[in-house]
């Protein structure tokens, strides 16, 4: 089997992928399923944001909450509040009496916060009804009193009267619920009084008004009250969907109309800064901001509503009801304050849920509004966050779009993190310096969608490439090929590397007789019964198995993967399949003789050499194998032929001899080989590194150096003594029938001497 090229030279195929190929692989690159894929679900993402359903909402405010309770709003210092919530607490139900308390009780308190120096009492309470406990009701229900008596009784001042009497000497604010369904009975009560101005900053803007929080009615406090009252607020609070209060109201909607109300919040600001209305301006989107007075200006969101930037709840600016009646209550908690009165009971259900508490009584979120409308501490989404926040998830998911498929997702990765670390870095910045609340989360977590899609996508295509591969190339190839072929499938292309390789041949001797005995079924496994083992032996021994010719195995070692020791681990290989021979032989002998065959037994003849030697796919486009060719592969078939020559079961190169330092190996000649022009050094090796360690070769290797020096000067006499000695030391060695062959080359030379100037090259004339 010649393999070398025209004139023995190299043969270096390092042949390139084709244009074809090249241009398809370009083209899977920038026009592949993954990326098409990945633009389009970038798209749909981004459609996603714009569209921006009740599910995104909620993830984006949640996230803005999470900021408020890692980082609340400082509690202001004592004597920076400016509110004080007379808490209606369990304490004081328990010592006044069930809620609602008579209005007496409640004037008494209203006045005590007056003369204790209360700038305004605000109620986050709805006096709907009139006061059970109003003389005339009390005539009506002691049923056994006469007729003069319940007249008495009734010309009494009510008790409703007798706390309007008190109001109308201080500032007191009442609140109003609002309701969703209409209510007769307001109809025929007079409108309240208008508190809020409309400030249009374009043509129509007024028409914006429907966005305001709207009620069809409002639960309004009784007329005597409402009278008396200074100003009124709506205190409904309106959570959100998921129950969170985070956006409250600035000024409420109300009835068929365009009627508007102030927030009970508002309206307290409204009457401590002594103004008559407060001014809603709206433009062409909404509303704009809500003025209480000159300079100061809340800024709201197209539906009127302010972001107030929570802090954790404050019960140092709770007093007691009950104190506030007993006159206890600490004066400075009173003097030149807001009052909000209402209540912490969980009975009477005004318990709300803000960003940094699960659990909060609904009156200290408007006292919580007024700090920091007064601190100017509301949170702020600029409309210009929602084009800069679209524009980082385009270009970080376009990114991943070009370099997943491209760099892998090990890189892209790391980019990813980078970019992400960055935004929440830049978003946690804007939120503790400046308020400003921007959507990191939907961005990054779009691209961490994107990004996980396209790295399973390329997983899945590269996980159907190798299962393609290890199915297509597991019966031919070694399994570190396969694996490797696997991992990279762009290798099954045309093309070669120039690699020192170390290339075995291996021929079974006698199998041509045998094989005559069988037909072509037969034939066949038998074939398979000898190259089966042969081929796990050198697969295990870190070989690639190159290609069977007949009985004949070649193979190479430190291809596709690095290995070091080669050339010790083909030798090794070659000696394990030599030994192998014993068993095989022994299974075919039992099989023929039950069969009433006759068997002679098979030996193996290997060739190994080194050298550089071009390694890669060969063949065509339509197919190719994974294989070797140049000259030191075509010397290695050649040792093989040499194996019967000089009687030994391996022969070796010099080059492979140069790369092993342990291992018992004998030089046996100077051969110039058929198509070679030099000769060469050809060797055996007869054991493993136990026997290059014993004594006994290494007498054995001086006296057979001695013999070959000995035979290359003609000294036939003493090479005679020599072999003689060489035949006792290698007694336990499989080199016998190399001496047996030296032997008759001196006989041959003694009775026909070669030339004076022979240089004891061996020329063989067959392969």
């Amino acid at each position: 089997m010649d393999m070398a090229t025209e004139d023995g030279k190299e043969a270096v195929n390092t042949a390139p992928e084709n244009d074809e190929k090249k241009k398809k692989r370009k083209f899977r690159l920038i026009f592949g399923l993954e990326r098409w894929f990945g633009f389009f679900l970038l798209i749909g993402l981004v459609a996603l944001r714009v569209w921006d359903p009740y599910p995104v909402e909620v993830f984006r405010v949640k996230v803005f909450d999470m900021y408020q309770k890692f980082h609340p709003r400082e509690i202001p210092p004592a004597d920076q509040k400016l509110v004080t919530i007379v808490d209606i607490d369990e304490e004081s139900l328990a010592e006044i009496g069930q809620f609602p308390w008579d209005r007496v009780t409640v004037g008494t308190m209203i006045a005590n916060l007056a003369n204790m120096g209360a700038v305004l009492t605000a109620f986050d309470i709805v006096f709907a009804e009139q006061d059970r406990m109003n003389p005339d009701s009390v005539a009506e229900t002691l049923v056994t009193l006469d007729e003069e008596t319940k007249a008495k009784i009734r010309e009494q001042p009510s008790n409703d009267e007798l706390m309007a009497g008190v109001m109308k000497q201080t500032k007191v604010i009442v609140g109003y619920a609002g309701y969703w369904e209409e209510k007769e009975e307001d109809a025929l009560r007079p409108p309240l009084a208008k508190s809020v101005a409309i400030r249009a900053l374009s043509k129509g803007a007024e028409e914006n008004l429907w966005q305001l929080p709207h009620y069809v009615s409002l639960v309004r406090n009784i007329a005597v009250l409402e009278e008396a009252a200074t100003g009124f607020g709506v205190f409904s609070l309106v959570p959100e969907v998921d129950g969170v209060v985070r956006r409250v109201p600035t000024v409420f909607r109300y009835g068929e109309g365009n009627a508007t109300l102030n927030s009970l919040s508002v309206e307290m600001m409204r009457v401590a800064t002594g103004r008559s209305t407060v001014f809603l301006t709206l433009d062409a989107d909404g509303v704009q901001k809500v003025g209480i007075a000159k300079g100061f200006e809340l800024p709201t969101d197209s539906r009127g509503r302010v972001w107030p930037y929570f802090s954790k709840h404050d019960k140092s600016k709770y007093v007691s009801a009950r104190d506030v009646l007993s006159g206890t209550v600490d004066p400075a908690m009173i003097q030149g304050k807001l009052i909000l009165v209402g209540t912490s009971a969980v009975g009477l259900r005004d318990i709300r849920q803000i960003p940094t508490e699960r659990d909060i009584p609904g009156v200290e979120v408007h006292a919580q509004v007024i700090e920091v409308a007064t601190t100017k501490q509301f949170l702020k989404r600029p409309g210009y966050l929602y084009v800069v926040e679209m524009t980082v998830m385009f270009v970080t998911g376009l990114l991943m779009v070009i370099l997943v498929p491209l760099v892998g997702a090990r890189w892209t990765l790391s980019l990813f993190v980078f970019i992400a670390g960055s935004t929440a870095a830049a978003a946690w910045y804007l939120f503790t310096e400046q308020l400003v609340l921007y959507d990191a989360f939907y961005g990054m977590a779009a691209v961490l969608v994107l990004y996980t899609s396209l790295t399973y996508l390329s997983y899945a295509r590269e996980e159907a490439q190798r299962r393609q591969v290890r199915e297509a190339f597991s019966h031919y190839l070694s399994p570190d090929m396969v694996t490797k072929l696997a991992e990279d499938p762009d290798q099954l292309q045309l093309g070669g590397e120039l690699r020192d390789l170390t290339v075995m041949f291996s021929d079974i001797r006698g199998f041509t007789t045998l094989s005559e005995k069988f037909d072509a079924q037969g034939l066949t496994v038998l074939i398979n019964k000898l190259l089966t083992p042969l081929t796990n032996i050198v697969l295990e021994h870190k070989g690639t198995v190159d290609k069977y010719m007949g009985d004949c195995i070649m193979a190479f070692w430190n291809a596709p993967l690095d290995d070091p020791e080669h050339a010790k681990n083909c030798i090794k290989s070659g000696m394990v399949m030599n030994a192998a021979m014993d068993d095989i032989n022994a299974k075919l002998r039992g099989e023929f003789e039950a069969e009433g065959k006759t068997h002679d037994d098979l030996k193996m003849g290997i060739g190994i050499n080194t050298g550089d030697i071009v390694v890669g796919n060969m063949g065509s486009d339509l197919r190719f194998d994974y294989s070797c060719l140049g000259d030191s592969v075509n010397l290695g078939s050649r040792l093989e032929g040499q194996s019967k020559t000089y009687r030994v079961d391996i022969v070796l190169g010099e080059n492979t001899v140069a790369q092993v330092d342990d291992l018992p190996i004998l030089e046996m000649d100077l051969i110039k080989v058929k198509g070679k022009k030099e000769a060469v050094r050809v060797f055996t090796c007869i054991g493993h590194e136990d026997v290059f360690e014993s004594q006994n070769f290494k007498d054995l290797k001086e006296t057979h150096d001695a013999l070959l020096a000995a035979y290359r000067s003609q000294q036939w006499a003493e090479a005679r003594a020599l072999l003689a000695k060489c035949r006792e030391q290698a007694a336990e060695y499989n080199c016998l029938g190399f001496y047996d062959l030296m032997e008759e080359r001196l006989d041959q030379f003694e009775a026909a001497p070669p030339p004076a100037d022979w240089d004891g090259v061996f020329v063989a004339t067959s392969k």
